[in-house]
């Protein structure tokens, strides 16, 4: 079987790492150029892009997208790694709380915000990654970084008694979240327990959208089991993906040879800051262009299969 150039759509079930999905798409698809655009934690579950073969190429742009979440924040406990899986530090009674003042501290942290990433997350410090530092007990502190909140919604909330806690009470809040690339959805339950006093953490975590792609057009990996024994991988083809994801200029016969050669040619129009997908009259795609200067330059050049 040879599974055609594009992305898979992949559902991650819960107790999976990115990399756990990778392999097992590597298996499924019969080909070791498979990577994803973003990483899931493993407690998460939902939309996680693949790249397969020549679309490998297409992830370093698709990272950006932004995304949507849904979530449910756990007001009154704060945890080691801003989520479930993490040891409780801190705990406080919840009973002071109203949904006013929840209200209020969701509305500051939408819109633009600088957030500091959780220290136990993959960014690179020094050449080592955070959530290893932190392991090796090590004192992490990441710089924060400009991101947007577009959308912060609270669906439903509700308190319970947490067993185990001397009768205290926690505050759950299901939320739907869309958010910059780069936005930390952990951080985003630590930072509204804070605003609050009472310590937050993230109890589950499911992204439904990355960029175009909705997790309703995503597949199980069972479900990829099943199309990869039928020889129908359901791979999003190339070009179509590029088509769905970015700009896109059609270029002539001869531009699209200098292009293919890594030449520039004129941008139309110039200025743009997203890259743009650059196809052939024959409906190929041929590069990701760089059209931010008067002369487009190509940031990946896609090689025609089979060439």
């Amino acid at each position: 079987m040879t599974t055609p150039d594009g992305l898979l759509i992949v559902d991650k079930p819960a107790g999976w790492t990115s990399h756990d999905v990778v392999a097992r798409c590597r298996r499924l698809c019969g080909t070791r150029k498979v990577g994803h655009a973003g990483t899931l934690d493993p407690m998460a579950t939902g939309v996680l892009v693949l790249g397969i073969n020549r679309a490998t190429k297409l992830l370093t742009f698709l990272v950006g997208a932004d995304k949507t979440y849904t979530a449910t924040i756990r007001l009154g406990q704060s945890t080691i790694t801003d989520d479930a899986q993490g040891e409780i530090i801190t705990s406080h009674d919840v009973a002071g709380l109203t949904a006013k003042a929840v209200g209020r501290a969701v509305a500051g942290l939408t819109g633009e915000i600088a957030q500091v990433p959780s220290s136990v997350s993959a960014i690179k410090v020094d050449g080592q990654r955070s959530y290893a530092r932190v392991r090796a007990g090590q004192d992490v502190v990441l710089p924060a970084r400009p991101v947007t909140v577009s959308r912060f919604d609270i669906l439903d909330q509700r308190t319970s008694t947490v067993p185990g806690q001397q009768g205290d009470r926690v505050w759950d809040l299901d939320v739907t979240v869309d958010v910059s690339s780069g936005t930390y959805i952990r951080a985003l339950a630590r930072d509204l327990g804070a605003a609050l006093g009472v310590g937050g953490h993230l109890t589950s975590l499911r992204r439904t959208r990355v960029g175009r792609f909705e997790v309703d057009s995503a597949y199980s990996l069972t479900e990829l089991e099943i199309a990869s024994e039928a020889d129908a991988m359901p791979v999003v083809a190339l070009s179509d993906a590029a088509r769905a994801s970015f700009a896109v200029r059609e270029l002539t016969t001869p531009e699209a040879i200098a292009v293919g050669y890594g030449q520039r040619i004129p941008s139309q129009p110039a200025g743009r800051s997203q890259p743009v997908a650059a196809f052939a009259p024959e409906g190929h795609l041929v590069a990701m262009l760089d059209e931010s200067g008067t002369l487009a330059k190509a940031h990946v050049v896609f090689t025609p299969s089979g060439s």
